[in-house]
């Protein structure tokens, strides 16, 4: 490889930084200033060259053929695209492959990958020059800033060279680049009036909401709270959402399971309400706008994540394209996820309001955007690895598996099933099959269909669900012995295709990499056990259901990511979410690209060559309109 591994120096102070702005602000604004940059060629010594010698030296450099490594590649990237002009063959940062190598750390800084593969040691001296322009430092400072970020280079290609040499997938260098690409070198555009037009309109949605919600409060409010509410509108609001119950059970009525945590005093199950609990931050970002409302009410804020995403598009539709920013192995299913305060995997998939988004988001002048989905991948995998061969038969054979399950449940022939009760059947399908029990069924069913429930049908349609496709649970049992299994450092295969074993590392993937449950042990709670393991630093609980759904999102994951690249040789791929993948084609070939994504959206890896696909596409000027 032509390897070049660099890291830039720039200007920052208290408030121009990057814990206080995204990195798209911070390259772009006018503030930004280039101290200088140290370049490491192959092998040979990293070497500084001062903010005059910038431009110059990258000038000089064939990037064709290059293969650049950062710690941070989509910080350093952009500074080398937005204000160099410069575009290698290829873009790596040892960030992603620290997260997707090790996905429940805390940190993946250089300073902690450091110390984890105990390589040399971070240097400090950035913290003396903070406020400091280039014209600011004298001589000393500069040869210490200059010793300093070298170092920081150094330690980046020996990090580069442990993840290689650990045997770090090829396939998945391709991915980050892919990732990197969609953010360093952006070509979305985004409609700057409509986004002015719909902040205005969720502002003033806003105050409907929160009286929505009091509406719903009121229907079970103690007498007491009765009066707060209407002589403190929404501060009465909040006062009433402080009673944990009550919260929790709003939050219920929405269709959401209140986010639970283990007391560190009791030992036993709370609520985790907290701003710095993570399903209290989840819910921030919830689809369901009311919900958000609800929780930002509760916590205090005063935006809901419909306003601060619409301001963030706001902000980079005068800066310039839009740079879709997607952290690479962002979960450790190794699913992508949001970053730089924006959060597209968040982005509501259904109502006006996500189309309003979306169709802000433009292809550029000549291009379409084509959006494919792979159509209930999630289902068609977990049926795949529990060898339920009846069922991916009726998807191989593109039957309405909606229908066939309503038609268990409610025990009549699939012509007779309304539309609502396929609706229910397709809940089912999607929402039943990691072992959820009745209790969160009835939540599903009213959020997803629109259905309200007693306790005992919800029961009897879980029952039917687990005896109609009896190999599922299975799986779930299969997945618990695997946890014993890896708890114990023994091998096992879980599912029936034989793809998905444990090993000493944790639960082999098709892509080389590995599910992981750092620190597995059996922990007794009361009269019952649970294993618990270490992510980021917090006990987390995990079983057999929970086991298989990482295991299908992962491998449903690898199989989306396979066919990404493949339409990444023939198009521009802009944007993955979840399991959907959006490129731009010229115009006057949309039929043409369209056909292709599809094709390639369809298309097995050959570790799958069983595994029933499909998928859905559009084709528009804007990503709302696909």
């Amino acid at each position: 490889m032509n390897l070049i591994t660099l890291d830039f120096e720039t200007y920052y102070d208290r408030e121009y930084s990057l814990s206080k702005l995204t990195t798209e602000e911070y390259v772009r604004s006018p503030q930004f200033e280039v101290i200088g940059v140290s370049i490491k060629q192959g092998d040979a010594p990293a070497v500084w060259y001062p903010k005059p010698l910038v431009e110059f030296t990258l000038k000089k450099i064939d990037w064709s053929d290059k293969f650049v490594v950062c710690q941070n590649t989509a910080f350093d990237g952009a500074i080398l695209n937005w204000r160099y002009g410069v575009n290698p063959k290829v873009w790596c940062d040892t960030l992603g492959m620290s997260r997707a190598l090790y996905p429940h750390e805390k940190s993946h800084s250089l300073d902690s990958q450091t110390k984890r593969e105990e390589i040399g040691a971070k240097g400090t001296a950035v913290h003396n020059y903070i406020g400091m322009h280039y014209e600011d430092f004298n001589e000393d400072d500069l040869l210490r800033y200059a010793s300093y970020c070298c170092n920081d280079t150094e330690l980046t290609y020996l990090l580069f060279k442990n993840y290689i040499e650990r045997g770090f997938p090829k396939i998945e260098l391709r991915l980050i680049d892919l990732t990197l690409r969609m953010f360093i070198e952006p070509v979305l555009e985004l409609d700057r009036k409509m986004l002015v037009t719909h902040l205005e309109e969720v502002k003033e949605r806003k105050l409907t909401l929160l009286e929505e919600v009091r509406d719903k409060m009121l229907e079970d409010a103690d007498p007491d709270f009765v009066h707060i509410i209407f002589s403190e509108g929404t501060d009465g609001i909040k006062k009433l959402l402080m009673s944990n119950d009550k919260f929790a059970k709003v939050l219920w009525s929405f269709g959401v399971q209140p986010p639970t945590k283990i007391s560190p005093a009791t030992g036993r199950e709370a609520y985790a309400f907290a701003k710095t609990d993570d399903g209290m931050k989840a819910l921030l970002e919830h689809p369901n706008e009311k919900v958000q409302a609800l929780v930002a009410a509760r916590l205090g804020n005063k935006t809901t994540l419909e306003e601060t995403r619409t301001e963030r598009f706001i902000g980079m539709s005068a800066r310039g394209k839009f740079p879709v920013p997607l952290r690479y192995y962002g979960a450790h299913s190794g699913r992508w996820s949001g970053q730089d305060k924006i959060n597209l995997q968040n982005l509501p998939s259904r109502g006006a309001d996500a189309n309003k988004i979306k169709k802000a988001i433009r292809a550029p002048e000549g291009f379409v955007v084509i959006d494919c989905d792979s159509a209930q991948i999630e289902a068609r995998t977990l049926a795949w690895l529990a060898g339920q061969t009846d069922l991916v038969q009726a998807f191989e054979n593109k039957e309405d598996v909606y229908k066939l399950m309503a038609s268990r449940i409610f025990n009549k022939p699939p012509e007779q099933i309304a539309m609502t009760e396929r609706q229910i059947g397709k809940v089912v399908i999607l929402g039943a099959g990691y072992g959820v029990g009745a209790a969160k069924l009835r939540a599903f069913l009213k959020v997803m269909a629109g259905v309200d429930v007693r306790l005992e049908e919800a029961e009897l349609i879980i029952s039917t669900y687990r005896s109609t496709y009896s190999k599922i649970p299975l799986l779930w049992e299969n997945a618990n012995r695997a946890l014993t299994a890896m708890a114990n450092k023994q091998t096992y295969t879980i599912d029936a295709q034989k793809l998905i074993r444990v090993n000493s590392t944790g639960i082999t993937l098709p892509n080389g990499l590995h599910i992981q449950y750092p620190n597995l042990t059996k922990q007794m709670v009361q009269s019952y056990s649970n294993w618990v393991y270490t992510s980021k630093g917090l006990e987390t609980k995990v079983y057999g259901g929970l086991v298989v759904e990482n295991v299908c999102q992962a491998v449903a994951r690898c199989v989306v990511a396979e066919q990404m690249l493949r339409i990444a040789k023939r198009y521009k791929v802009v944007l993955t979410v979840h399991d959907a993948v959006a490129c731009i084609a010229p115009q006057a070939e949309a039929q043409e690209a369209q056909k292709f994504v599809e094709e390639c959206m369809s298309w097995r890896p050959s570790w799958a060559q069983t595994l029933p696909l499909a998928c859905e596409s559009g084709v528009g000027a804007s990503y709302g309109d696909c």
